[in-house]
């Protein structure tokens, strides 16, 4: 049976459509279960169930059987049709659409199953359906394209590579020029390939990157939120404390002032005694009543701080603002991984009358040469000598007691500094930083230029602290609280060593537990 044949076949007599769900009736007639439901519903005597194919009458409303058969060719068949359909070619002979199956070159005709086993096949070119056959003709000769230019990169018909404009170009049949090309495409393909694998490795090696970075952004952002919080609680403890100094003086001048009403009430009492006393007549009750005192002396603690205080001591609530503030902030850099630095001292670059103690921790003047060789990295000039470690990245402080000398400078320098002529003083150039001392004189300098520190150091101890990248050498005195001195900031380009001047007596390192046990101060 033709294709034809079978599709009318599978179509329901009522809609005329290939079966959905089909039911065969008793009479053996099969249609659509939607279509032969809605054709007795749709009938005005509801007791009348007449088969629409053979007009058989049933008494009342047959079962409606599933063919299941017949509803699984049926299945098959749209699936089919449905594949054939998507190319919307139908075959050129059939009275009604039918899917084609091929397509002649040379007749342009698409043709379903049927048609294609009685169509003439001798040299006609047959290919899968299509609805432009021409396309596949050479635009000027109408002949079938069989031959690939590749000079100019063409389809051509045998007339274009004898006759035409293509004559005497290297030419290559379809086949051939599809296989190279399909080669090409297939070296295209593995390169594609290769580099899709090779992103998919760095897309999972970035995720793994990613996974650890936010781990790591986790653990961070907990840090950083305990910081801040530390941070604010010790900012509302200051606040609190400088609100209530604030108040006290405000609240001292009540004291002055009781303190006056109460004296201005006892010098008001002596005035009526004196008075009664000026009134009397007796001359010898005048003579025997006691003294009162002497009226000169009126000024007291209390006056002298009426007359000495004037005003709200608002430099001392900014120095102790700045103080505070300072060593919450020094602090709370302390707790990012600020290392306290266990300094030796570098006997090697010691001055010839400067004495290193056994622990190079101590550098004193002294009276006696020490006999060391005269080597480039010795000091010549000055009694200086620097640390053996160096430090090129992080955050550091070390301390040093200079309570043993009076003229003194300790501060970072760079290896490169000079170690003899007149620029190689620690300050005097602008390879070293310093904090000195000289008699009653404080100052930092560098670069020979030297900013005098007002108020002196209260303390025997200072402390030097670096943050490499931020470029900050910090001085400190290390009294209670915390002063802060001075601060450099510059951007480092060598490794910094810790370095010591001592013009007299000594002056010492603090070593690594009482650096660490400062460290709780910040």
């Amino acid at each position: 049976m033709a294709s034809a044949d079978v599709t009318a076949e599978l179509r329901c007599s009522i809609c005329m459509e290939i079966y959905r769900d089909p039911v065969t009736l008793p009479c053996g007639h099969s249609f659509c279960r939607g279509c032969i439901t809605r054709t007795w519903d749709l009938r005005d005597d509801l007791t009348e169930h007449k088969c629409p194919e053979c007009q058989r009458n049933y008494s009342r409303r047959p079962e409606l059987v599933r063919n299941t058969r017949l509803h699984n060719i049926c299945q098959a068949f749209h699936a089919t049709e449905t594949d054939q359909e998507q190319t919307g070619v139908f075959c050129n002979y059939c009275d009604f659409p039918v899917p084609a199956t091929k397509s002649c070159l040379q007749c342009e005709t698409s043709l379903c199953d049927h048609h294609l086993r009685t169509h003439d096949m001798s040299g006609h070119t047959l290919l899968p359906p299509t609805t432009c056959p021409e396309t596949r003709k050479c635009s000027v000769h109408k002949k079938i394209l069989e031959y690939y230019c590749t000079e100019d990169a063409l389809c051509v018909c045998v007339s274009c590579r004898l006759d035409g404009e293509h004559r005497g170009h290297q030419v290559e049949t379809l086949q051939e020029a599809s296989e190279e090309k399909k080669e090409k495409l297939r070296n295209d393909l593995q390169k594609l390939m290769a580099e899709t694998e090779e992103a998919e490795k760095r897309v999972q090696s970035l995720k793994e990157f990613r996974r650890k970075a936010q781990e790591k952004a986790d653990g961070e952002s907990e840090r950083v939120t305990a910081l801040f919080r530390d941070l604010r609680r010790r900012l509302e403890e200051l606040e609190k404390r400088v609100l209530s100094d604030i108040m006290r003086q405000v609240q001292s001048y009540d004291d002055i002032i009781r303190h006056l009403e109460i004296k201005k009430a006892e010098l008001s009492r002596k005035m009526r005694h004196i008075e009664e006393l000026c009134h009397m007549t007796d001359p010898l009750t005048v003579l025997q009543e006691s003294d009162t005192g002497d009226l000169c002396d009126t000024e007291d603690r209390h006056d002298k701080q009426l007359h000495d205080g004037g005003d709200l001591d608002v430099a001392g609530i900014s120095h102790t603002l700045h103080t505070a503030i300072s060593n919450i902030m020094f602090g709370v850099t302390g707790g990012i991984s600020v290392q306290p630095a266990d300094i030796l001292l570098d006997v090697a670059t010691a001055y010839n009358w400067l004495h290193i103690s056994d622990d190079r921790k101590t550098a004193s003047r002294s009276h006696i040469e020490q006999n060391r060789p005269d080597t480039p990295e010795r000091f010549q000039e000055y009694p200086q000598v620097l640390s053996s470690r160096s430090f090129s990245s992080g955050r550091h402080y070390w301390e040093v007691d200079v309570g043993g000398s009076g003229w003194w400078i300790v501060g970072m320098c760079y290896p490169s500094m000079d170690r003899r002529g007149g620029q190689s003083l620690i300050g005097d150039n602008n390879k070293s930083w310093g904090l000195c001392r000289e008699g009653n004189l404080y100052a930092v300098i560098h670069d020979r230029k030297v900013i005098q520190l007002p108020d002196g150091i209260p303390s025997d101890r200072v402390r030097i602290y670096l943050d490499y990248e931020a470029g900050q050498i910090s001085f400190y005195a290390l009294c209670d609280p915390i002063r802060h001195l001075h601060t450099y900031i510059t951007t480092f380009t060598e490794p910094l060593h810790a370095g010591l001047y001592v013009r007299r007596g000594c002056i010492k390192i603090s070593g690594r537990s009482r650096g660490s046990e400062s460290s709780a101060h910040w």
